[in-house]
């Protein structure tokens, strides 16, 4: 029998003690793993130590977990590390390699959330739902910030990465009406011929051009603060930048500098680089939206999620695993 840990996040936990959806794929009637469950606090080597976890085959990790090197070395026959989810920067892939533990991912889940979320911050940014909203609350009846409303079809809507989300955000995108565009450096000739889509190989252009700019491709080396203040400066000042990728992607500081100083009209952030926000400064960010990384959420998606990291598991363990990320 496989001995496996469930690891959360202590300090906004998603997963339950119970691990019923895990259990259920691991088989309810003849078991083929030991499950144990428990929360540790980034930084906290000593939150590590107390799940006593370190004998364990294999564990899969909930969003937000860091498992860096000095964690991963502790493991005396661990195998293999599943992340409930799609990013793996969280984890030290790199040395886990060096020691001939696999990583794995688990991409095939929540495709449509977060595109719909991507989809709903542009709109909602777009027709400054927001703002109004808080207008007529504070019993006023004037449409606030109306420079920046425009009619959606005189709009470019450009997205970065166009992986299995950003392939939805964009044809979503069009079928509003939006001029539908996309940034990916990485993709064969002829792939916005097939979906219809105009292609930017042009970063510069790209950011000059766009009303609408959607992150989301993966967080690697290359897209490290892919944003900062020089390339809000690139873009016009009525432009929205939404990111539902990975927070790092967007320097935090250098966001909230361009907000404040108006060098575009809004972001809305479902990730944020070393999340939750810190200070109430933070958080009165003018022109901001944030989400609490919710955007892969919905009842279903995330038992997929968890039935997938479970099955993806015990193929790591059995030798056939899907989806190695390192």
């Amino acid at each position: 029998m496989y001995k496996i840990a469930v690891v959360d996040w202590a300090t906004s936990p998603r997963g339950d003690e119970e691990c019923i959806v895990e259990r259920a794929a691991f088989g309810p009637d003849s078991p083929k793993a030991s499950v144990k469950y428990g929360r540790v606090t980034n930084g906290d080597m000593d939150s590590w130590d107390a799940l006593d976890i370190y004998h364990v085959d294999l564990v899969m990790l909930w969003h937000n977990v860091d498992m860096p090197k000095e964690v991963i070395s502790k493991f005396k026959n661990l195998k293999g590390i599943v992340r409930n989810g799609t990013g793996y920067d969280s984890v030290d892939h790199e040395y886990a390699r060096q020691v001939g533990i696999d990583v794995c991912n688990v991409p095939n889940y929540g495709t449509e959330e977060v595109a719909d979320h991507s989809i709903a911050l542009a709109l909602a940014m777009c027709r400054q739902i927001i703002p109004i909203d808080k207008e007529c609350k504070n019993l006023g009846w004037e449409i606030p910030n109306k420079e920046v409303i425009r009619r959606w079809r005189d709009m470019n809507f450009g997205v970065i990465g166009l992986g299995r989300i950003g392939t939805s955000v964009a044809l979503k995108a069009k079928a509003l009406g939006f001029a539908s565009c996309f940034y990916d450096p990485y993709l064969s000739n002829g792939v916005d011929k097939s979906l219809g889509l105009y292609r930017y190989k042009n970063w510069d252009m790209f950011l000059r051009d766009m009303d609408v700019v959607s992150i989301n491709c993966p967080l690697t080396k290359e897209t490290h603060h892919m944003f900062t203040l020089k390339e809000f400066k690139k873009m016009h000042e009525l432009a929205f930048l939404v990111n539902t990728a990975r927070g790092p992607i967007v320097k935090k500081a250098d966001c909230f500098k361009a907000l404040r100083d108006g060098l575009i009209a809004g972001a809305a952030l479902d990730v944020i680089e070393d999340e939750p926000l810190k200070t109430k400064e933070e958080a009165a960010t003018p022109n901001l939206i944030a989400t609490c990384h919710s955007a892969f959420y919905s009842e279903q998606a995330t038992q997929e999620m968890r039935k997938f990291a479970a099955v993806e598991a015990l193929k790591l363990l059995e030798g056939c695993p899907e989806n190695i990320v390192n």
